[in-house]
């Protein structure tokens, strides 16, 4: 059953807020004096506090009740408080809202609008509590991911990375091809490098060969060596990828560029483990884990006739997707603090504008920011205009459309949020008392 700390010197305050509260089915504790309430909360536990803020015989200063106040927010930050007042001073309440407090409500008060407000502050209460278990939880996979898997240094703090990280140290013992997906600059190598570094062949070669990066005619050479004069300017016989990698791991990047005769032969090896070099007839075996990774819609690309299905599903025994770093955006911030190693620090504006970005281009485009901003920046601090975004995700807050962006902003903040202020704020980049302002100075309801 859910608590409510009323602290008042007024008894039939008390008796009227039990009688309210009980029709909730809402536990009600009372504490006629700021000490008794505060040994309350010390002993039991209180999910939200109704305080009055006039406890001496001088009913408009208020100075007891904002002492008590402070204490509590103090020492229980996170615990939301209800001013409860019959003063008139409407800039002091106000002020205590923008400290902390969760609202206020004049004597007497509206049933209707304290039900409503107990009930919102409730949940948001029981909301809260949840996320920060679902976090707790999250940290917790993480530390143990980080103790059990080697995970090659990677940044990551959503909790769609923690799931791709943990299916990639998952699968990285059992001995078949993983194709894993993505779009460019989203980091398919760095999982792979994970895959490698926790598989039962992590002692072995890690080979890797971007199939894209060559002319199609070498691609094969490449893959599977040649011998003197098997191509033109073949001068001397060369062992491929395949023979490099025995005992190891081939990643072969960007897949879907492999020409059709490629394909053909990559087959072959994935199903016997044999292979001959351009020019010879001499077969020879190898055993090798296979990774590729892809940009390109490999079904669709079946579709059209480019790429061999039955490659395709020998590849795809198991498939991990990277999701942009527009999906996960609680990597941003971190992975920005990553790149800037400690030699300058990101403004508020900066951590929005970081937020705000759509980054097309994933984490590499975001490294080039921030690699752009230290070496353009003078400050200790560094600017929106540094990171070289566009005018929308940087500098035009500052302009005169500023309320209409920054509401925008914190709205969509809140919305991934589900609510939850302090998830928000940390969406943000924003120190939970700095949403507050921003939130009182658009007229956005908390």
């Amino acid at each position: 059953m859910r608590t409510i700390l009323v602290i008042d010197d007024n008894q039939a305050v008390h008796v009227a807020l039990d009688v309210l509260f009980s029709l909730a089915d809402l536990r009600v504790l009372s504490a006629e004096s700021p000490e008794d309430g505060l040994r309350l909360l010390e002993s039991e536990t209180i999910d939200l506090v109704i305080q009055d803020m006039n406890f001496t015989a001088d009913t408009t200063s208020g100075e007891e009740g904002i002492a008590l106040f402070r204490t509590i927010r103090d020492r229980f930050p996170d615990l939301p408080i209800i001013l409860l007042t019959a003063w008139t001073r409407l800039e002091s309440a106000v002020a205590l809202v923008k400290a902390g407090a969760a609202d206020y409500l004049g004597k007497p008060w509206d049933d209707r609008k304290l039900m409503t407000t107990v009930t919102n502050l409730l949940e948001l209460g029981e909301a809260n509590r949840a996320l920060a278990e679902r976090r707790t939880d999250e940290r917790r996979r993480r530390q143990q991911l980080e103790r059990d898997y080697d995970l090659r240094g990677l940044v990551f703090a959503d909790p769609a990375s923690e799931r791709l990280v943990s299916l990639a140290c998952h699968v990285a013992r059992a001995d078949v091809p993983v194709l894993i997906s993505g779009p460019n600059g989203s980091g398919k190598e760095r999982i792979a490098e994970i895959i490698q570094a926790n598989s039962s062949v992590r002692e072995g070669p890690y080979v890797t060969l971007n199939c894209g990066a060559l002319p199609s005619e070498l691609v094969e050479a490449e893959l599977f060596g040649a011998e003197a004069g098997a191509y033109t300017g073949a001068n001397k016989s060369r062992e491929g990828k395949f023979e490099a990698a025995d005992g190891g791991t081939l990643l072969l990047d960007e897949i879907g560029n492999l020409p059709p005769a490629g394909q053909m032969k990559l087959l072959r090896v994935l199903e016997t483990g044999r292979f001959q070099r351009l020019g010879s007839n001499r077969e020879r075996q190898v055993k090798v884990r296979v990774i590729a990774a892809t940009n390109a819609d490999l079904p669709a690309m079946i579709r059209d006739g480019l790429f061999r299905e039955d490659l395709y599903y020998r590849l795809n025994v198991i498939e991990l997707r990277v999701p942009p770093l527009a999906e996960r955006r609680g990597d941003i911030l971190p992975l920005a603090e990553h790149f800037l190693q400690g030699q300058r620090a990101l403004g508020d504006a900066s951590r929005v504008a970081l937020q705000r970005h759509a980054w097309p281009g994933n984490v590499r485009e975001m490294k080039n920011a921030i690699q752009r901003a230290l070496l353009l920046g003078q400050g200790s601090r560094i600017e929106p205009e540094e990171l070289g975004l566009p005018a929308t995700a940087a500098a035009s807050h500052r302009h005169n459309g500023d309320d209409e962006l920054d509401r925008e902003t914190i709205e969509a903040a809140m919305r991934r949020a589900g609510g939850v202020l302090s998830q928000a704020a940390a969406d943000l980049g924003l120190s939970r008392q700095a949403l507050y302002r921003r939130l009182d100075k658009l007229g956005i309801p908390r």
